[in-house]
This record gives structure tokens, C-alpha cells and sequence, in this order.
């Protein structure tokens, strides 16, 4: 599970255009900003989005609630979220749903973090244009994430590094 960043200020990438022609992105400057919150099973490549305008304590507890309602999570049925260790992860006010337990990532080291490579994918969406508003950006973000639910294997393909524990069969 991460969180990352998005709004209005462009994303540039490069493109391929034929020899002698100028590429051209149409972008604005503008500084408005919401999160993408992110939770992937590198396994299976199942994924699951929040789209919020904040980050802090509070949201992130109703966010884990949410996910913990969403997927059963309980007594019988427990996941172990790999996250980073930014404030609102390791405030004393988080509270966790039952079914839910955390481990915690070494500082600085987002190479670990299979959700940090769902960004590039969320992030091609707006990549070399600006949309015009944070209501424009979060549609644009809900048709990217939809699509990105469907596709499992490449998920996976991306997320589950070689050594990240698998799931035992019971």
C-alpha cells in the first residue's frame, strides 16, 4: 500500500515524432494537487484505489477500515500491508481494523515497495497534458484505475519481485 501524488502540474515524457518535427505537449502550470491511494497484491495483481484530496491520520484510518470491509478482513481472515513509514503510518492516533497488521518498510527505500511501480502506470493517463481541473484529473484517474483493476497478470508481472514471499495454500 502507498499513496502518491497528483494534480494539475504536467508530467512530461518524451515521445517519438518523425525526424524534423518539434514534439508539442500541451500543458499549463497550475499547482492543485489529490492522492492516489494504492493497494496491490503483488501475488495475484488484484489492486484496490482510493482517490482523496489529503493525506493525514484520519483519512488513512478510513481508508483501512474501508479495505478491511471490502475484503472481509477479520478474526479468520488477515493481510499484512507492506508500507512506508510516513507520518500518518506510524501515528499513535492509526488505528487498525481487525484483520489488518503492518509491517514497515526501511526508511528511503522505495525500490522495495511493490505499489511504487503502479505510479508510472497511473501516471500515463496526464503524462504530456494538463487537465483543467482536479474534477477532470480524479475522471481521468477513475477510467486508468478501472483499467488497471482488469489486468492481473501485468500487475503482477510488475509488483511480485522475485523475492517477495508467496501465498502458502492452507
Amino acid at each position: 500500500m502507498d499513496e502518491h501524488r497528483l494534480g494539475l502540474h504536467p508530467i512530461l515524457r518524451r515521445v517519438w515524432v518523425p525526424e524534423g518535427e518539434q514534439p508539442v505537449a500541451s500543458v499549463s502550470q497550475k499547482y492543485k494537487w489529490m492522492w492516489l491511494y494504492g493497494f496491490v497484491h503483488p501475488e495475484s495483481g488484484e489492486t484496490y484505489w482510493w482517490i482523496l484530496p489529503q493525506v493525514n491520520t484520519q483519512i488513512f484510518n478510513r481508508v483501512l477500515a474501508d479495505f478491511a470491509s471490502e475484503y472481509g478482513l477479520g478474526r479468520n481472515k488477515r493481510v499484512l500491508l507492506a508500507i512506508d513509514q510516513a507520518g500518518w503510518h506510524v501515528s499513535h492516533d492509526l488505528v487498525l481494523p481487525q484483520g489488518i497488521d503492518l509491517i514497515y518498510l526501511p526508511a528511503y527505500s522505495p525500490e522495495l515497495q511493490p505499489a511504487e511501480r503502479l505510479w508510472p502506470l497511473t501516471n500515463e493517463i496526464v503524462a504530456n497534458t494538463s487537465p483543467h481541473s482536479l474534477d477532470e484529473l480524479e475522471a481521468l484517474l477513475v477510467l486508468r484505475c478501472q483499467k488497471l483493476m482488469k489486468q492481473h497478470d501485468f500487475i503482477s508481472g510488475l509488483t511480485c519481485y522475485h523475492w517477495w514471499p508467496k501465498t502458502r495454500a492452507t
